[in-house]
């Protein structure tokens, strides 16, 4: 009887375990079967600047919608945080990485790695430099960012010459900074070449003034001094004491070559708080809430609109393509300093006081109460 119960015991657990094998191979995975972990990863800089959080709303909905799964990363400006995060979603199953670098030059081991573990790397308006690690690029047209920011200058500076120019710049580790330098550059320096702008805090730039193209290595001397690592505080501090070094005729009537709206907001600040200015633009670049309340108050000159909705979606395009063996549409290319990576640009807008409501109210992207909370 003993060996009969045994035997009867051990057929019922066979049983139970082939049922609960069939259950678990006929059970549909959450992302419908397409991958049995996440598809794909996105890294980006930080969490603590509002622009950063909105592309991660827009992607996380975005490929939901589309039916894949995803996680999100912040770096956090760290550059090993960085790379740890692209290995816990190497670790996760990702087939695509994208990825907003912190650090140009340093991500370079990050996606070095997804690139052995044969994922494919999509760079995400930052573009990864000095490996063949690269895939594909996704970016706005940043030589036109600056040149926008610098014909706004142009168009908007007081009457007369000897006008004093204060040039800005973002991090020496991003290669778009040193993009929007370029074309930031194009367009000012034949107005400083011929003495209607005096440049006020590079002597780095005036040594170069005369030369309409620089150099990689020329830029990187002008940016080395105006750099603000993309910091408010840095910015700010930075200004402050470009100002107290400034005699009067480095006052009065002003411009400011700004790199973005965070920037942007901490420069304005320190200038406005000097009794010697008289008056100032200033440039800006992001269509951040809180700037587009200064421009609405008169306190920030533009900003360039980069509709990250739309950057984002032409990332998840990309994915798209590639998850289902395609090979996505790009309209240009990069060069790395190591290989042309493929790229897809997407357009910027100016946004001034005379046209926020009709391109951010109108259009849906920000509400006016949103706006006036500056939030």
């Amino acid at each position: 009887m003993k060996k009969l119960v045994s035997l009867f015991l051990a057929l019922t657990l066979s049983v139970a375990t082939l049922a609960g094998c069939s259950g678990a191979n006929n059970a549909k995975p959450a992302d419908g079967g397409k991958s049995g972990g996440t598809q794909v990863g996105i890294v980006l800089p930080t969490k603590d600047e509002p622009r950063w959080l909105q592309d991660q709303k827009q992607f996380e909905n975005l490929l939901s919608d589309a039916g894949f799964t995803s996680e999100v990363l912040f770096s956090q400006g760290s550059s090993a945080t960085e790379k740890t995060n692209v290995e816990s979603l190497i670790a996760s199953g990702i087939k695509v990485l994208i990825i907003c670098a912190q650090d140009a030059s340093a991500a370079g081991a990050a996606v070095d790695a997804a690139k052995e573990a044969g994922v494919t790397v999509i760079c995400y308006d930052r573009l990864i430099t000095g490996t063949a690690s690269v895939d594909y690029y996704v970016t706005f047209d940043s030589v036109a960012v600056g040149r926008a920011q610098g014909q706004y200058l142009i168009d908007n500076k007081p009457a007369g010459s000897g006008i004093p120019l204060y040039l800005y710049a973002g991090a020496a580790t991003d290669n778009n900074a040193f993009l929007f330098f370029q074309g930031a550059w194009e367009v000012l320096q034949p107005y400083v070449a011929d003495g209607t702008f005096v440049i006020a805090n590079s002597s780095e730039a005036v040594a170069l003034q005369d030369k309409k193209e620089l150099s990689y290595d020329e830029e990187a001397k002008i940016i080395g001094q105006v750099t603000t690592d993309w910091d408010f505080n840095v910015a700010k501090s930075k200004a402050e004491a470009h100002l107290t070094a400034a005699d009067a005729s480095a006052k009065g009537d002003v411009l400011i070559l700004a790199p973005n709206d965070g920037t942007a907001r901490a420069i304005a600040d320190a200038f406005t708080a000097d009794a010697d200015i008289s008056s100032y633009v200033v440039t800006g670049q992001d269509a951040e809430l809180a700037s587009i309340k200064y421009i609405q108050d008169g306190k920030q000159s533009m900003t360039v609109f980069k509709n990250t909705s739309t950057l984002a979606a032409d990332s998840v395009e990309m994915a798209k393509s590639i998850l289902g063996g395609s090979k996505p549409a790009t309209d240009t290319t990069y060069n790395n300093g190591s290989v042309e990576v493929p790229a897809k640009q997407t357009d910027v807008t100016v946004v001034t006081q005379g046209n926020y409501k009709d391109v951010l109210v109108n259009s849906g992207y920000y509400t006016q109460d949103q706006i006036d909370a500056g939030e």
